[in-house]
């Protein structure tokens, strides 16, 4: 692959870059964010920066990491970089492969994917569908650039995006906000801020770490081997996996975010 157009270098955009870059994916990068390139890109000579998209040169991938909100602006202004066979690749959530033919024509080739932030360090999950223009030569290429980010997960029902990006897209945030959460209820049961902070941050690293040493071994017998009967875990468990608990709150979270996905689809 010769070269790779990004429009968008936020947290997203930029954790692909960096795995990319990791990869040499490809041997010229055309970078459109208005806001600038952040400064770990800054001084390489193969990422080329865009403050807008006009003059772009055309490209063999162009990546849409932009909000949808504003993607059907972006994508009019993209138009004249796009070739015939020029792949589409979407991380946007709620933005269909129906609303990218109607944006770049039928006969474009689209791919739908959605990414989590661990891509930066290659330990992001992405799931990814595809339209009926996409060859095995060009899933083969996105195949290769989802996966500098992590592993990949295809699936030709397009129907379950909204809910992929309910659980993985957005499931980082979950597993920081539960680090937060447990550092503050650390807190408040007597421990010194720094020390329960540094506690509980390298309890979910090490959780993760030992899930990912024992991929065989299931999260509920993960957790039950954590579980002494009538011990300190157990007590905790017992609310956190009751009617109301952490089961609850998380069904009410995932599909809060997957109705927000298939609103964004109407914008």
């Amino acid at each position: 692959m010769t070269s790779i157009l990004l429009l968008g270098c936020g947290k997203m955009g930029a954790a692909l870059l960096q795995g990319w870059l990791k990869q040499n994916a490809a041997m010229r990068y055309d970078v459109v964010e208005p806001q600038g390139l952040p400064s770990p890109f800054q001084s390489r000579p193969d990422i080329h920066w865009h403050a807008a998209s006009a003059k772009l040169p055309p490209a063999d991938i162009a990546v849409l990491a932009v909000k949808p909100q504003v993607m059907e602006e972006a994508c009019r202004s993209l138009k004249p970089a796009i070739r015939p066979d020029t792949l589409i690749l979407s991380i946007a959530a709620g933005q269909t492969l129906a609303a990218f033919s109607r944006r770049f024509g039928m006969a474009q080739p689209v791919i739908r994917a959605m990414p989590n932030t661990p891509a930066a360090i290659g330990q992001g999950v992405t799931v990814a569908v595809g339209n009926s223009h996409v060859t095995a030569a060009r899933k083969k290429a996105a195949d290769a650039l989802l996966k500098a980010g992590g592993t990949v997960e295809w699936t030709d029902d397009e129907t379950l995006m909204d809910a992929v990006t309910a659980v993985s897209g957005s499931g980082p945030a979950y597993v920081f906000l539960l680090m937060e959460a447990l550092a503050a209820a650390g807190v408040k049961a007597g421990l010194p801020e720094p020390l329960s902070l540094r506690l509980a941050r390298q309890t979910v690293i090490g959780a993760s770490a030992l899930a990912a040493a024992e991929p065989d071994t299931s999260a509920a017998t993960l957790r039950k081997n954590v579980t002494s009967p009538g011990g300190t875990t157990e007590a905790a468990l017992n609310i956190l996996m009751a009617n109301d608990g952490l089961a609850s709150l998380m069904t009410k979270a995932v599909n809060a975010a997957q109705e927000r996905s298939r609103d964004l689809s109407q914008s």
